[in-house]
């Protein structure tokens, strides 16, 4: 067996076993067919500087919204950076409160921390508790599953989020890797929606 292919039956294995021990109690899921939407943005090759300053970013980004009164406390926002490119998902109970997290996100733009924001915030007040804590977790996790098992796609090269049954998936990946990870996961129970964030490298 190829060394690529032991690690990710290795960091398959310890994926799985992390989620069957957080989740042994989960309830069946509900089976859907997935959406398929995409959101493509193209921008260069992501540094090791990139990387570091993506990671203080969302420290940043999480903290002006949970601090801003202009959104208060009832809402559910997440903050994903990759690559310059700010991923806002959960839910807020206004367009105004939507917007607001997008103007707080633009405002890095000035400082050249952010090259777009990609705004996928709900109008729904927070998620449930059983979405939030064990049916995304448990969604995530059979995507990063899934995604190690597909030959052509690097272990390493695709980001998981998923809010309110819905996967997010962002990363540095040619077209076809995108379509692989697509294929892969598209019939996994649970999800919704497959949303496509990702950098092309062709």
């Amino acid at each position: 067996m190829a060394a690529n292919s032991r690690v990710k039956s290795v960091a398959a294995i310890i994926v799985l076993l992390a989620a069957l021990q957080s989740l042994s109690a989960c309830l069946p899921l509900v089976v859907t067919a997935a959406t398929v939407t995409a959101v493509d943005v193209t921008l260069d090759r992501r540094t090791t500087g990139r990387y570091w300053d993506d990671n203080a970013l969302e420290v940043k980004l999480r903290s002006d919204i949970s601090n801003d009164p202009a959104l208060g406390n009832d809402i559910n926002v997440s903050v994903t950076v990759f690559n310059g490119v700010v991923l806002l998902t959960g839910e807020v109970n206004s367009d105004k409160q939507r917007q607001r997290a997008s103007t707080l996100a633009n405002t890095y733009k000035k400082t050249g921390e952010v090259a777009s924001v990609v705004n996928e915030l709900a109008l729904a007040g927070k998620t449930n508790v059983f979405s939030r804590f064990i049916n995304d977790p448990w969604i995530t996790s059979k995507v990063k599953v899934r995604l190690l098992k597909v030959p052509e796609l690097p272990s390493n090269a695709v980001k998981v989020v998923t809010e309110h049954s819905k996967v997010y998936l962002l990363g540095k990946v040619t077209r076809g890797e995108a379509d692989a990870a697509v294929e892969a996961i598209r019939d996994i129970k649970g999800i919704t929606h497959i949303v496509k964030v990702f950098e092309y490298t062709d």
